[in-house]
């Protein structure tokens, strides 16, 4: 029996080591055919087809393994600005290229920046002769902004498009933890730092309306004039100031008021939609009705992989939220930026230093490690310029104090030199319940902070002290930075949030433009010429979330060829994501002990922009509470 134990054994052994070979063999697979580079016949003579599902970000974020067990129509989508503004310069040039479509169905959005360069990009389609066609059952403000510069806009018999510019209500939750009994210990500089008012007030302070209304203000203008540039013809104007009568107009019909005002040029399904591209660019024989020749967005990149020649110039790309430790894609780690950064200068030959920044701050600590690795750069001689993307604020803007120039977009939000840090107590709580804390103190610091009893004077005092230490370190680094006093710095600091415009006025940004004219401002500094390629300095997305990211974008077009948000079903997903920031603000709170560097004001100007994990939190809780 010993001997028929053994050999079972040495059979299961096999039997296991046989099934783990196979499972390694199928995943060596699918990671060599999902990062193999296209032939060229997977490029297709037609159109090219840029299906905008999700968010156009600077750095799409890692999704985790389990973000895949969640319906794929849940899951937003992220583009990397950079594929998207390549793939439509490339298209522009590329004679198999007969025109470019924008399916923006299920487009949630960017940062104007961001949108700025997009629509850019498609404008230098359009003046090469190609034409481009954009089409939307609903298009949003940040839809429209790049559907205004195709030479055909349609729209869904049954959707429609109406504007409300940036801004909305924010949530307040002061009276919430009075109830729950929760001490929100708020240390802040700045009075118009508002990131801490959601804990302490009920309502929007006067300094932070006033912030709110310029910025937007100045956002929303710049959002008007580039429309009405890209789109003469559009009535813009009397479809903001008075909507209600010219959809009343109308007949309540939402798509034929867009048409009557110049929005649009067609209004049609998107089956009357695809034999328009078709009679442009041709379809295949035996094909369903609709259907045109076309060369989906991910091949087309796969098949167009930046330049790699000449001289490298270090990209390092700061963002997302900034936070300590480490970090996957989409958020700034300190220690994983630090790390990248004195990599990079050990293993590239780099000859210059563009640091990108698209991050609203975060953690100061953070902030200041990734700076003390840039200064590494200055150290060995390396020019290093900054190019701010969509938002650079609070700690986005600490970290680009080492630049010896800052570019930025006429809309990148900027600015919110200020810090604070948010420190809950539960003492009120435990008393609701009739539970209270009593001990012994050998020091005024003996158990402090005490989450559980609350704070004393000493500590609060000293946290203070720190916030405000940290501040002027902030005022003096900007200070160095731009050759200003710091009584200059104050003066346009204290929390304040400033449009790329304003902030050029103020001294806080040197020149407008985009990455490309940061790395040819660094070629110049280094001596380049005009011969260099970017070496971009990124952590790559590990194996698992490159395969469910494949599958995700497949079941998303799938999906999106079917059904897109009409214009209430896009007003029900923006107010799902206004739910998913309150689940960051909720999140902020309980992990507020750390000195923060952050603008939560730049949330306003872009509400698709949520982390995904607070998205996918919120996602379950529903599942959990909603029934």
């Amino acid at each position: 029996m010993k001997i028929v134990r053994a050999a079972w054994k040495l059979l299961v052994g096999v039997k296991d080591a046989l099934v783990l070979i196979f499972m390694l063999l199928f995943f060596v697979a699918l990671f060599a055919a999902l990062n193999a580079r296209p032939q060229r016949a997977a490029v297709h003579e037609g159109a090219l087809l840029m299906a905008l599902d999700g968010t156009i970000v600077e750095q799409p974020a890692e999704l985790d393994p389990l973000s895949r067990l969640a319906p794929a129509g849940d899951a937003i989508g992220e583009h990397r600005l950079r594929d998207v503004v390549h793939a439509l310069d490339t298209a522009r040039d590329d004679a198999r290229i007969k025109a470019v479509v924008l399916d923006l169905d299920r487009f949630m959005g960017g940062y104007p920046a961001t949108l700025g360069e997009v629509a850019d990009a498609i404008a230098r389609v359009r003046a090469s002769g190609k034409p481009v066609l954009a089409y939307a059952t609903a298009y949003t403000d940040s839809a429209y902004l790049l559907a205004a510069s195709a030479s055909e806009i349609w729209v869904n018999p049954l959707g429609g498009s109406l504007f409300g510019g940036p801004g909305g209500t924010r949530l307040y939750y002061k009276g919430l933890l009075d109830k729950l009994g929760v001490t929100a210990h708020v240390y802040r500089v700045g009075a118009f730092k508002s990131a801490v008012e959601p804990y302490i007030r009920k309502d929007m302070s006067s300094e932070a309306r006033a912030n709110y209304q310029a910025l937007y203000g100045a956002l929303f203008g710049q959002w008007k004039e580039a429309v009405a540039k890209a789109r003469p013809k559009a009535k813009i104007g009397p479809f903001l100031s008075r909507p209600a009568e010219l959809v009343q107009a109308a007949g309540g019909d939402i798509a034929e008021a867009n048409r009557r005002a110049g929005l649009v040029d067609r209004v049609g399904d998107r089956v009357a939609f695809g034999k328009r591209v078709a009679e442009i660019v041709g379809s295949e024989a035996d094909e369903p009705a609709g259907s045109f020749k076309a060369t989906p967005l991910r091949d087309w990149i796969s098949a167009h992989p930046l330049p790699r020649s000449g001289p490298g110039i270090g990209v390092l790309t700061i963002a997302g939220e900034i936070v300590d430790g480490e970090s996957g894609a989409g958020t700034a780690g300190g220690a994983t930026i630090a790390r990248l950064m004195l990599e990079g200068l050990e293993k590239h030959e780099l000859k210059a230093l563009v640091v990108r920044v698209d991050s609203p701050g975060g953690s100061a600590l953070a902030a200041e490690q990734m700076r003390q690795a840039i200064l590494q750069a200055k150290a060995r001689g390396l020019p290093v310029v900054v190019s701010m993307g969509g938002v650079a604020a609070s700690g986005g803007y600490w970290v680009a104090t080492p630049g010896d120039a800052i570019f930025a977009e006429p809309d990148t939000i900027t600015g919110s030199i200020g810090i604070f840090g948010v420190l809950p107590s539960f003492e009120k709580t435990l008393a609701k319940i009739g539970v209270t804390t009593d001990g012994v103190q050998t020091t005024p610091l003996t158990g402090q902070p005490d989450l559980l009893g609350g704070t004393n004077a000493t500590v609060d005092a000293i946290i203070q002290a720190a916030i405000e230490s940290g501040y002027r370190r902030f005022v003096g680094l900007v200070a160095e930075s731009r050759h200003m006093t710091p009584e200059r710095v104050e003066r346009i600091g204290g929390g304040r949030v400033w449009d790329g415009g304003t902030a050029r006025q103020l001294g806080l940004v040197d020149r407008f433009g985009s990455l490309d004219d940061a790395l040819a401002e660094a070629a110049r500094r280094a001596k380049l010429g005009d011969r260099y390629h970017a070496v971009y300095l990124e952590k790559e997305p590990g194996f698992l979330a490159k395969l469910i990211e494949s599958a995700l974008q497949d079941e998303r077009r799938d999906e999106s060829q079917d059904a897109g948000f009409d214009l209430f079903g896009r007003v029900a997903q923006e107010r799902r994501l206004t739910a998913a920031q309150a689940v960051g603000d909720a999140r902020r709170l309980a992990e507020g002990a750390s000195i923060q560097a952050r603008c939560l004001e730049c949330m306003g100007a872009a509400p698709a922009m949520v982390r995904r994990d607070d998205l996918r939190l919120l996602d379950l809780l529903l599942a959990r509470f909603g029934g």
